[in-house]
């Protein structure tokens, strides 16, 4: 143990020698973050770095000259300290421990309790306890909690008796020589973020009072992260890969198709911006203009129905390439997340598996599976074909849904709950059976099943049902529709084990994978969910471009159609997705104007720029917003974003959206209807 000191009393004067020596300082940053057995290996290679540079000292005698002693050892608690940097304060008050003993320090940060002996302070990094002297007891007590104040004192040893060495700053307390209140909190404080009640506030006053939540630990763990994932990704696309980050605007015009977006009102009469719900175009545009690697921390705007998973304004992490291809897109991802990945949320694999749109379909009945538990569909297709059952054999197709052990948590109340038809798809009749052997099957169909079916089909059905409740749909259409009726019944199944106690979705387990081969159309639907007869529209979007070997279907079957486009899921979520996009000028006009019907003039900018000289280029988006919600465990992505709106997309902070004045009205040729 005296060694190790010694190694590291030697280390801090190499140190304050060579502070200003940015090669020693590149190649010894992870000291301090190494454990013990590493650090006498991590000191030789800085003594090495050392002596290399020192040979040749005018690389870096010019700024040791310009600095005094004063400010090199400044620099270095800085250095040891950055969050404090050009602040008052020296420390932060979960900072501190034992190694700071009599150490003259300063801390700033808010209340959180305070009697006649002790002074709990708390910021970002945890609390601090302050000794109360008895000169300061009158104005200590009558401090409210949230205000701000100022510490400045010793550290010292907590009493053994009242340490706590998990705790940050646990073992310590500080004798203050100096407390001042820099601002009161008024005494009516909805919430305080430290309480052990702040989980039993509701969501509407977080909301509400953002400010003072974004105090909480969760809070700060989760911005934090943010931050820290989005400067990972920052380093890893253009210092190690060599991309451009280029700011498009947030005023455009109205694309034709896809999401529904927000218009801006302008002092030209008739005219109006649009909000874009993605840089899609401006991003191609930048491949057109010769910036062939591309990327964007992006605002992005939908006016849509809100769900848990979206907020009318979110944000991407935007990609696009040049020359690239769609296995290149997807091993940047998967070596861009390996980078940011946060240690604590276990390893990724080092490829991500690879599932097609059929499979998922077919196994899952989504084309975003949550994979973390089994449960697949089962095609009983060809068994039922002579059951005997009218209803069965006619069907397109009969598709099974089993449930391991469902006899003891699903009783016939729960399973009629849970086979409430779904409204939008009435071609899809679902059956429950509860099956405890190959003799035992007790459903409607079981009479007429076992007298007519055929030798052997019984058995082969129920072979791998035994002790299952298991729900057997029957389809009159093979459509995704039917998939995904079946789909929110398994995911809704797991929800009902999962209440009954059973472990079915580990949070602690993150199963990521791409999906592939998607359609590139489907059929159209309106604003009410019904299909359009005879009409298509994107499956993603319109600038997607189709396998090769289905080029020819585009001009004579465009429903068959598989896209160059992928999508990769994390735990059931949607958390990126592109494609390779169409580069040809024509083929994009065709797909706009005889495909999808759109008018193409709203497109003009973007089909004259393909015709000039647009290279193949694919590209790809992350949501942060939702992986960030994965990654820190929670269900609402409001919930990881540091101003959100409320499920009907307003602010309750700040109570926008605001009506606008009878001038402003004016100003912007717009009529208030009553």
């Amino acid at each position: 143990m005296a060694s190790l000191h010694c190694c590291r009393h030697l280390f801090r004067l190499l140190a304050r020698q060579t502070r200003h020596c940015s090669q020693i300082s590149a190649r010894c940053t992870g000291w301090h973050d190494t454990k013990l057995y590493q650090e006498k290996t991590c000191l030789k290679q800085f003594i090495k770095c050392f002596h290399e540079i020192n040979a040749n000292s005018k690389k870096f005698s010019t700024s040791c000259a310009t600095h005094s002693s004063k400010n090199i050892v400044d620099d270095h608690e800085n250095w040891k300290n950055q969050p404090t940097s050009f602040t008052n304060r020296t420390h932060l008050c979960g900072g501190l421990s034992s190694s700071d003993v009599d150490q003259s320090v300063t801390l700033c940060g808010w209340v959180d309790r305070s009697s006649k002996l002790f002074l709990k302070l708390y910021d970002w990094t945890g609390q601090v306890q302050i000794i109360v002297p008895d000169d300061m007891v009158k104005m200590v007590t009558s401090l409210d909690r949230e205000s701000v104040v100022e510490v400045k004192g010793t550290v010292k040893m907590r009493p053994e008796h009242q340490r706590r060495p998990a705790v940050c700053s646990g073992e310590i307390e500080i004798l203050p020589s100096e407390i001042k209140v820099l601002n009161s909190c008024d005494s009516q404080v909805p919430f305080y973020p430290t309480c052990v009640s702040y989980n039993k506030v509701t969501s509407d006053v977080k909301m509400e009072h953002r400010y003072l939540d974004i105090r909480s630990v969760q809070m700060q763990k989760i911005l934090r992260l943010r931050s820290s994932f989005i400067m990972k990704a920052r380093e890893f696309l253009c210092n190690n890969h060599g991309f451009v980050d280029v700011e498009t605007p947030t005023l455009f015009r109205k694309t034709p198709g896809g999401a529904k977006e927000f218009l801006v009102p302008t002092r030209h009469k008739g005219r109006f911006y649009s909000l874009p719900q993605s840089p899609q175009q401006f991003k191609q545009l930048l491949m057109i203009g010769g910036i062939d690697r591309y990327f964007q921390i992006a605002r992005c705007y939908r006016d849509e129905t809100q769900k848990p998973d979206r907020q009318p304004e979110f944000t991407q992490l935007d990609i696009e390439m040049a020359f690239t291809s769609q296995t290149h897109i997807m091993r940047l991802i998967e070596r861009l997340l390996h980078h940011c990945w946060p240690p604590e949320a276990g390893i990724l694999p080092d490829t991500f598996p690879v599932m097609t749109y059929d499979q998922a379909l077919r196994d899952y009945g989504i084309d975003k599976p949550d994979t973390r538990f089994d449960m697949k569909l089962k095609d009983l297709s060809d068994v039922m074909s002579g059951c005997g059952v009218e209803l069965l054999e006619q069907a397109e197709t009969v598709t099974a849904l089993r449930i391991p052990d469902g006899q003891k948590y699903f009783s016939n109340k729960d399973l009629d709950i849970l086979c409430k038809p779904i409204n939008e798809d009435n071609k899809t009749k679902i059956i429950t059976a509860k099956i405890n052997n190959p003799e035992d099957w007790k459903s409607s169909i079981s009479k007429n099943l076992s007298i007519n079916m055929p030798t052997g089909h019984q058995g082969a059905i129920t072979a791998g049902f035994w002790r299952y409740r298991s729900f057997v749909c029957r389809q009159r259409e093979i459509s995704s529709k039917f998939f995904e009726v079946l789909g929110k019944k398994r995911l809704a199944t797991a929800t009902h084990l999962e209440q009954k106690g059973l472990t079915i979705r580990n949070a602690n387990d993150y199963n990521i994978f791409w999906v592939v081969d998607f359609p590139l159309f489907l059929p159209k639907e309106d604003e009410d969910g019904k299909l359009v007869q005879g009409c298509v529209e994107s499956a993603h979007h319109p600038f997607t471009a189709p396998v090769d070997d289905d080029l020819e279907l585009v001009y004579s079957d465009p429903t068959k159609v598989r896209s160059q486009h992928y999508d990769l899921v994390l735990n059931g979520n949607e958390i990126g997705g592109g494609s390779v996009r169409i580069h040809d000028a024509k083929l994009q006009k065709y797909v706009l104007s005889e495909i999808l019907k759109e008018d193409t003039s709203e497109l003009n900018h973007l089909l004259t720029a393909l015709g000039m000289g647009c290279p193949p280029h694919a590209g790809i988006a992350l949501g942060l917003d939702r992986l960030f919600a994965i990654l820190s465990g929670v269900e609402n992505i409001k919930d990881v974003i540091a101003f959100p709106k409320s499920y009907m997309g307003l602010c309750p902070m700040s109570k926008a959206p605001s009506s606008l004045s009878e001038s402003d009205l004016t100003r912007y040729h717009l009529i208030q209807k009553s």
